[in-house]
């Protein structure tokens, strides 16, 4: 297993070991002990699955009174997906890691709780999977617009399609 961190705290990019054959390959997504060794010693209670269209864009979003931490990836199809630092009160607020994940790639991103999160698809059609460390709770979910000007995301899709909910996110200047 490969691991890089990034510039903001706790939030790294994991290449699983991956065995490929004539057949196809084997790799372990997740191994508790694995990844206790490198920092992520979160509980995971909760695996979400999303499944979307090119140019969907999903977030950036949030939680305040129980943040999710999530080890993302991508098993069909390749996404852009980012981590925000949105808390005003880290070095490195503003920032964003944004890392290719795909089917082909196996690469995985976790982002500790406290990040915004969000991503774009780049295939045709993409199947995305959240482990996350919280429950999701509809009353505990918020989220900056996927344009926000003060972290400025170098998004790879110009038009992107978006929820209605989405749509109306704040600016981050309007939620310090």
């Amino acid at each position: 297993m490969d691991v890089c961190e990034t510039k903001l705290k706790g939030v790294m990019i994991i290449t699983p070991d991956v065995f490929e054959d004539s057949r196809g390959f084997f790799k372990e997504s997740f191994n508790k002990k694995r990844y206790n060794e490198i920092g992520i010693k979160e509980n995971f209670v909760q695996d979400n699955q999303s499944y979307s269209y090119k140019d969907v864009l999903r977030g950036l979003h949030y939680q305040k009174q129980r943040p999710q931490g999530k080890l993302v990836s991508c098993n069909f199809g390749e996404v852009f997906d980012v981590a925000a630092d949105i808390n005003p009160n880290s070095p490195t607020f503003g920032n964003y890691v944004g890392v290719i994940l795909s089917a082909s790639n196996h690469k995985q991103l976790w982002i500790p709780p406290g990040y915004a999160h969000g991503f774009c698809v780049l295939s045709e059609q993409a199947n995305f999977i959240y482990k996350c460390t919280e429950l999701y709770n509809s009353n505990d979910d918020y989220g900056v617009v996927w344009n926000d000007d003060i972290l400025n995301i170098d998004w790879p899709i110009s038009s992107p399609l978006l929820s209605q909910k989405d749509t109306m996110l704040p600016r981050l200047n309007k939620i310090l």
